[in-house]
């Protein structure tokens, strides 16, 4: 059986200036490949997710979050995906997935988001030479450089890496999450909750280089094979209270 993998959806404006919710196909197609089996959680609160400001989401109500919390529970992994906004909805699945325990891999904006976990948003614009943001969706743009003390060192075995970029936005030092990989501008690449399961961010996109990065492969097979695990221990609780 394959494990769960759920994906919340992201926000965004059509071209007819309609809001949307999606998940990419690259997001889909590179899950369901490595092995897993995608369920989209949608966002709860009664508003329009795109045209809502950050600071005038309310508070989640207790019927709200127990939908959350009823979505993970069905889930082996989560994966968090990039986007232009994360909300109140974001913020506690993530804290709900930390105190499940359950393996989480987020990347770009998901990793701005988890490195100002449980603290106000500390996010700053580019300024540097390097390219953040590229637009071929076909190459790795730039280099990183990975603390050899670290769960991303052991998956990828490497010091120095070639990424992708994507961003225009970089997450700053937080006191909750251990920064683990820089680029080499200095900007935060990759981060770890320091517990002993599977929850990293990533500023780079491994989904889109999966195909032909080794390194990006190597890092979803792994979430994979953590979330494979988890189920394993998911159906041996729901046997034993079952007994």
């Amino acid at each position: 059986m394959k494990p769960v993998i759920g994906v919340p959806l992201r926000y965004e404006h059509s071209k007819e200036g309609k809001c949307i919710l999606y998940v990419t196909e690259m997001v889909r197609r590179t899950l369901q490949k490595a092995g897993g089996d995608v369920f989209v959680i949608p966002p709860v609160q009664d508003v329009n997710y795109m045209d809502t400001r950050g600071n005038e989401f309310a508070e989640l109500t207790l019927e709200e979050k127990k939908i959350i919390n009823d979505n993970l529970n069905k889930c082996d992994g989560l994966f968090l995906p990039g986007g232009v906004k994360f909300t109140p909805y974001d913020r506690y699945m993530l804290e709900c997935a930390i105190e499940k325990k359950i393996p989480t891999l987020g990347v770009c904006l998901s990793m701005q988001m988890m490195s100002c976990y449980q603290e106000d948003v500390k996010t700053e614009i580019n300024e540097t030479e390097i390219n953040h943001d590229q637009e071929n969706y076909d190459i790795l743009t730039h280099k990183i450089y990975i603390n050899e003390n670290s769960k991303l060192f052991e998956i990828v075995g490497e010091t120095e890496i070639m990424v992708n970029s994507f961003h225009k936005y970089h997450a700053l030092e937080n006191h909750i999450y251990k920064t683990v990989a820089t680029s080499e501008d200095g900007l935060i690449e990759g981060i770890e909750y320091p517990a002993n399961f599977f929850n990293i961010g990533l500023q780079w996109h491994p989904e889109i280089s999966y195909d032909f990065d080794e390194n990006s492969k190597k890092i979803i097979d792994y979430f994979i094979n953590e979330t494979e695990k988890f189920q394993l221990k998911r159906i041996d609780s729901i046997k034993e209270k079952a007994v």
